[in-house]
């Protein structure tokens, strides 16, 4: 059965022009608003049989010291470990997290505990980087896979030795957040463009000419000067700014399910194609096309273009053969391989040749 192919539909020149208005809230982020990973270390109990075994020490030692708490004093020898597991418990802190707010938590299992179904997590303080407490995670996991062993027999199905509690955690600490520095604020671009971040500095200074606004390189955009107290407010007008964005032509193809994902802007160069038996051939011609004498007199748009006209020829079992108005691009390729019943991992192969052979117009990223 042949794998599916999604491919992106390639529009014209204009339409892609629009497409690629977006809003700086959504291609950007403000330098020093970020979420913060959280890690602890931690006892799931509860569990029937399935912990942690007598030969690791750190389990009967963490009992122990459980029990000491609670002003109960045990020996090693007398500790069975079964219904508990060691576990290294995980959160991510939200930016503006305030102390209350409860956040989920992961529960993985730190030592050879079977499952952890049906466990629960003792009270497990979460730390930072800089070693400070800022939740506390405690609840009933849930692991959505089991483990069953009998005679030899195994029925396992998911990972139970890796569990998940929502809204496991309330936050003790908040963090301070510093967007503000020496008055001014700093928007990182998700993806790294020269053409990007200067349309942003273009917008920016023309609905902001009091502020000054330079791109500290393809990737940071800075503003300046900004005064705390409304360093909120400008942020909420700047995010609400539309700028165009440069398109980054790719071409995405992953072998294990067979599909094929490329962007609008994708092109391919004249290119002769020989596989399994099948020879392709690409060829594209430019034109000019030329307006009448008068016919930019009202309306200055009107200028003289190059167009470029494609031939798409395949030879094989069956032919195709049409052409192009707006050169030959991934779509066009994709559709002519597929008339002469080409598998999708064929054309696979066919996309990492023409990229090795330089006539692919694009990133190709093979998963």
């Amino acid at each position: 059965m042949r794998a599916f192919i999604l491919m992106l539909a390639v529009l014209s020149s204009f339409a892609a022009v629009a497409s690629n208005q977006a809003r700086i809230r959504d291609i950007t982020r403000v330098d020093g608003v970020r979420e913060n990973s959280l890690v602890g270390y931690g006892i799931v109990v509860g569990l029937a049989g399935s912990g942690d075994s007598s030969r690791n020490k750190a389990t009967l030692q963490s009992i122990r010291n459980t029990l000491e708490n609670f002003g109960v004093a045990v020996s090693n020898d007398d500790i069975k470990s079964n219904n508990a597991a060691a576990v290294i418990v995980t959160a991510d802190l939200n930016a503006f997290a305030q102390p209350g707010d409860k956040i989920d938590v992961h529960v993985s299992s730190l030592g050879d505990a079977r499952s952890l179904t049906g466990g629960a997590l003792y009270l497990t303080p979460l730390k930072g980087v800089d070693d400070k407490i800022y939740a506390l995670a405690q609840g009933n996991l849930s692991t959505g896979g089991y483990k069953f062993e009998q005679n030899q027999n195994v029925v396992q199905r998911n990972h139970p030795t890796v569990g998940f509690i929502p809204q496991g955690a309330i936050v003790e600490k908040e963090i301070d957040q510093q967007f503000v520095r020496n008055n001014q604020i700093q928007f990182v671009l998700n993806q790294p463009d020269f053409v990007t971040a200067e349309s942003m500095v273009q917008v920016l200074k023309q609905n902001f000419p009091e502020l000054k606004v330079r791109a500290l390189h393809a990737g940071k955009v800075a503003v300046s000067p900004v005064a705390p107290e409304q360093a909120m407010m400008l942020i909420a007008h700047i995010q609400q700014l539309r700028v165009q964005t440069a398109s980054i032509a790719r071409v995405v193809v992953n072998e294990k399910t067979g599909t094929v994902v490329a962007g609008a802007d994708v092109t391919v160069g004249d290119v002769v194609i020989s596989h399994a038996g099948i020879r392709l051939e690409i060829q594209t011609r430019f034109r000019t096309s030329q307006p009448g004498a008068f016919a930019g007199i009202n309306n200055p748009s009107v200028r003289t273009e190059t167009m470029p006209d494609t031939d798409v020829k395949i030879e094989g079992e069956r032919e195709a053969y049409y052409a192009s108005q707006g050169g030959t691009n991934i779509a066009e390729l994709v559709a002519a391989l597929k008339k002469v019943n080409l598998s999708t991992r064929d054309i696979i192969s066919i996309l990492q040749a023409i990229n090795q052979s330089g006539a692919l117009n694009a990133e190709l990223i093979v998963q």
